[in-house]
């Protein structure tokens, strides 16, 4: 059972490709991806549901859509950049139109966030995306709880859906809401299609591993509403999760020592790298000798996640192995790179909020 609303991670990603059908990202589908992503270059996105679509039409050079959100619920952390980084890789690289949906509804039933909180929230989290470089001019911004046609499509949906079904996708939740905002969910994922953004079309949707079940309710439900609309099955490729500093299978929130937020006193975030769990030796000596196990390393998976330079990662990597690295050094120099990051956007961000609050407000 995966749960999306859980703050568990996912052990085993070769279990779950098996057991959930997930359809494995292989070398050879790589090469075939044109200007391909760190994300794709380094097995970040292990899995997918239908990805060929899209891809024929990138190399087809015909339009297709990628459609992300944000749940409003808190400030963001590294766990939220690896699907918006991917949406602006969507748009940026092959021209699509990108869909970003500000999930307030699922903030109200999952955290019992107002709509006003939410939105002032989301103003925040739409900066962000902003300054990582999603372009406002070809792109449709909006919130669950304003968006008639996501509802529309969500109750057309629901005639389909028994608890039963919800159930064995969800499990037993003690909160029918969520089972509600799962629905939203599948209108979200299927307004791309909706006739008044162009129709059918292929539509992409990055997710972490943990959001499988609504991408499998939607293409259960998009092939019962094919012979209305005629929707294109919608794809999906699944991301690792970044695990918490702190040791845990997931970045959460519930743990303020597995993550940072992008906003975060740098006094703070050093304080939170120096003490993360590595793949280190006990000694210096034994780590000379033996070499670090950075497969281990939360540091190393910054690196990993956050690095766009292959070589500056292969370069930690090699020398960690090779007992030239010391844990210390190496989470020094790790937070100056994601500092001196963070510093840059965020001066991008504070010139987007404004332009964050108007997209919203519309």
């Amino acid at each position: 059972m995966l749960d999306p609303w859980a703050a568990g991670g996912v052990e085993d990603y070769d279990r779950l490709v098996r057991e959930f059908g997930i359809e494995p990202v292989t070398a050879e589908l790589v090469k075939r991806i044109p200007r391909a992503g760190k994300y794709f270059r380094r097995g970040i996105i292990f899995g997918h549901r239908g990805f060929d679509v899209v891809l024929d039409a990138i190399l087809e050079g015909r339009e297709f859509a990628v459609l992300s959100g944000i749940k409003p619920s808190g400030s963001f952390h590294l766990g939220s950049l690896t699907t918006a980084e991917q949406i602006v890789y969507y748009q940026r690289e092959y021209g699509a139109v990108a869909f970003y949906c500000i999930a307030d509804i699922e903030a109200f039933c999952d955290n019992r966030i107002s709509f006003e909180d939410s939105f002032e929230i989301a103003v925040d989290n739409l900066a962000d995306v902003l300054a990582l470089g999603l372009d406002p001019r070809r792109a449709y911004v909006y919130r669950q709880s304003e968006e008639k046609r996501v509802m529309d499509l969500a109750f057309e949906a629901g005639a389909y859906v028994t608890t039963a079904t919800m159930k064995a996708i969800y499990g037993e939740q003690t909160v029918f809401g969520l089972y509600m905002s799962a629905l939203v969910q599948v209108g979200d994922i299927l307004l791309p299609e909706h006739e008044d953004f162009g129709g059918p079309k292929p539509v992409i949707v990055p997710v972490g591993a943990d959001q499988d079940p609504h991408i499998r309710l939607t293409r259960d439900l998009a092939r019962r509403l094919q012979p209305r609309h005629g929707f294109v099955l919608p794809s999906a490729t699944f991301h690792r999760l970044i695990r918490g500093l702190d040791g845990s299978e997931k970045m959460s929130k519930r743990n303020p020592m597995s993550y940072f937020e992008l906003g975060e006193d740098l006094d703070s975030i050093r304080l939170k790298i120096m003490n993360a769990l590595t793949g280190g030796r006990p000694t210096v000596k034994e780590q000379r000798e033996f070499g670090g196990e950075p497969r281990k390393c939360r540091v190393y998976e910054l690196a990993f996640f956050r690095f766009n330079d292959d070589r500056d990662v292969e370069d930690i990597y090699q020398k960690c192995v090779g007992g030239e690295l010391i844990c210390g050094d190496c989470k020094a120099a790790v937070f100056e790179k994601i500092a001196s990051w963070l510093k840059k956007h965020n001066e991008k961000k504070k010139k987007m909020m404004e332009t964050a609050r108007k997209l919203l407000e519309k």
